[in-house]
């Protein structure tokens, strides 16, 4: 390789330096929002199944996703789970990618110094280029705790609206259950509460 083409080559890559920090970044900003919501979401979950108490869908993303699409059926909701699901999947996957970047293109100029009998920058460099690894693995483990959850949540969910599908495209009712429909929960147990009408 010429010495013109290498130059060259790592110019380029030392160029990516700041975005993909910033990249890194905005990653972990988001995983943060991310954990908040979820961990609400989950605290406010918690002892209801799908479909029972549906007047609230606050917490049930597939569910008030439905409610707003009463004519989807099949397809359309498990169209709707990826969506749902995209987003954290991608920064899951995008984080700990970055942070290689980032601790490649850091460790150029580390080992040439390194070569060069230059250590008065080496420590520096290292430390950026780990704590840029120890940042995205975070954000990383983050995305994939929240995607794990999440996507159970939403195959319950899709389950329950599956056990609808056979009532002829139900439609789901957003207000609070009458004193009998209260009656018959407490006396049969069912997978939901939510009321269906053709």
């Amino acid at each position: 390789m010429s010495p013109l083409l290498g130059t060259l080559v790592y110019q380029v890559g030392q160029m990516f330096l700041i975005p993909t920090l910033a990249i890194i970044a905005l990653l972990f900003l988001y995983a943060l929002q991310a954990l908040g919501s979820f961990l609400a979401c989950w605290w406010r979950r918690r002892g209801r199944a799908p479909g029972r108490e549906t007047h609230d869908l606050r917490h049930f993303d597939l569910l008030r996703w439905a409610a707003g699409h009463p004519a989807a059926q099949g397809d359309e909701w498990d169209v709707a789970v990826r969506r749902l699901l995209e987003t954290p999947r991608i920064v899951s996957i995008v984080a700990p990618t970055m942070g290689l970047v980032a601790a490649m293109i850091l460790m150029g100029p580390a080992l040439r110094d390194l070569v060069d009998g230059d250590f008065s920058a080496l420590p520096a460099r290292l430390s950026m280029a780990f704590s840029a690894m120890i940042v995205a693995l975070v954000t990383a483990s983050i995305m994939f705790l929240i995607v794990s959850v999440r996507r159970r949540w939403l195959a319950e969910e899709l389950a329950w609206l599956r056990s609808l599908a056979p009532l002829s495209e139900p439609v789901l009712i957003l207000a609070g259950p009458t004193p009998q429909e209260e009656q018959e929960w407490d006396e049969t147990p069912a997978v939901g509460r939510a009321r269906a009408v053709a």
